[in-house]
């Protein structure tokens, strides 16, 4: 499901241009500098001074992340990364696939503001009986992949909680409150698998979210 259901209603929302066809020729495209663009574009307020990647519920501060084109090679379809210059000797990165149509959003609040990709066929699946559009279960929190945008002493408080952990990643619970394990072994207890299913089988995904491998991993 796209969950856990983000708690927040998002006041602002802006449906990207097709981002994600634009990486075969750049290669790649760096969060911060995407949102920086978007928001001098469209005449927005957003501060970034990292970042905290989202995967249904994983949260793993970073200083930045970046969508990156990945070749067909033997996977036999297309497909893009979201690499994540995490805090600390964290490893952290999924891969997607490209085939599904994605839609790729700018959210903001009050709070903080965030980039979440949703695909028609997680929309199908999940969300389109309770919500007319996309948009709509986006601006609802409906979305199981997203970047979360921080700054100032929320930022600071992102990396402290981290850096005080041997754990690769946070975990929020359902009702919008953090875990925070101290180990790798404990956060994979936590998530019900071992670090090799857990990247083989995409974090136990379901197809229709088109993942096709995830690494959350500490050295």
């Amino acid at each position: 499901m796209s969950a856990p259901e983000d708690q927040r209603t998002w006041q602002a929302i802006l449906e990207l241009p097709p981002v994600l066809d634009r990486l075969e020729d750049a290669g790649g495209i760096p969060v911060v500098e995407l949102v920086d663009e978007l928001a001098e574009r469209n005449d927005l307020v957003v501060e970034a001074d990292g970042v905290v990647y989202h995967d249904r519920g994983i949260r793993v501060p970073g200083y930045d992340a970046t969508f990156v084109h990945e070749p067909t090679g033997s996977r036999g379809r297309p497909a893009f990364s979201v690499e994540v210059n995490s805090v600390g000797p964290r490893n952290t990165w999924a891969v997607f696939d490209k085939t599904l149509s994605w839609d790729v959003y700018l959210l903001q609040t009050p709070e903080v503001a965030a980039l979440a990709w949703l695909s028609d066929e997680e929309y199908r699946v999940e969300d389109a009986e309770h919500f007319e559009t996309k948009q709509d279960a986006v601006a609802a929190g409906r979305f199981s992949f997203g970047i979360f945008l921080h700054s100032g002493e929320d930022w600071q408080e992102q990396v402290e909680y981290i850096r005080q952990t041997d754990a690769p990643a946070f975990l929020q619970r359902e009702d919008g409150s953090t875990m925070h394990p101290s180990t790798q072994s404990e956060f994979y207890q936590l998530v019900d698998s071992t670090p090799t299913e857990f990247r083989t089988s995409g974090g136990n995904a379901q197809s229709y979210l088109g993942l096709l491998e995830l690494e959350i991993t500490i050295d």
